[in-house]
């Protein structure tokens, strides 16, 4: 373990890989070997790899909520909703604290066009974090979009009160922007270089 440290301290990603895969050959069980080679294939790029180390964290420890948490992470970026939504509602389910994962989920429904149950999730986020501009921004434009305009003016004095940089961003957007129903994704299978990675 303390090889593998030392390979993350100095940034060299395949060593560190490497000692934490000969670790796992000797204990196929270690959850914290897991999560962090899963981190590693994802720094390094590699999303398939990690979203399989994360797979198997959580069949080693189905409550774990970080590896969810990161399923639901890899699974958004590759367009996968449907996974990245289960992923995301796991990882709440078991921390309902988690506001990353509240925050994760929420940006999944927006773009699934599904404003109302978008919104009920970011005012979870802000709740949980007071502080978050981005939770507060995306509240703000998701209930502009649904044509709750009283409603986002109102989050975006919240926001002027403590970060004025996303506060005047997300005023510029809500002058700017017109009202819309966001159009769900529905082709949600994996963008064609992914598929490709993993047919080999």
């Amino acid at each position: 373990m303390r090889r593998a440290d030392t390979a993350i301290l100095f940034k060299r990603h395949a060593q560190a890989i490497k000692a934490y895969q000969e670790l796992l050959a000797i204990d196929p069980r270690n959850q914290l070997a897991w999560l962090a080679i899963g981190n590693l294939y994802a720094d390094a790029g590699d999303k398939q790899s990690a979203v399989e180390a994360f797979e198997q964290l959580v069949a080693i420890n189905p409550i774990s909520a970080d590896g969810w948490f990161n399923l639901g992470f890899l699974h958004d970026q590759a367009d996968r909703l449907d996974a990245a939504e289960r992923a995301f509602r796991r990882a709440v389910e078991l921390r309902p604290s988690l506001d990353r994962a509240w925050y994760g989920l929420g940006l999944v429904l927006v773009r699934d066009g599904r404003l109302p149950e978008a919104v009920d999730v970011f005012e979870r986020t802000v709740k949980l974090q007071p502080f978050s501009p981005y939770g507060y921004y995306q509240l703000g434009m998701t209930l502009h979009h649904l044509g709750r305009s009283k409603e986002a003016w109102n989050v975006y004095r919240k926001l002027t009160g403590f970060e004025p940089k996303f506060s005047a961003t997300l005023k510029r957007d809500l002058e700017r922007t017109e009202p819309r129903a966001f159009q769900p994704i529905t082709d949600k299978s994996p963008p064609k270089e992914e598929t490709a990675a993993e047919a080999t």
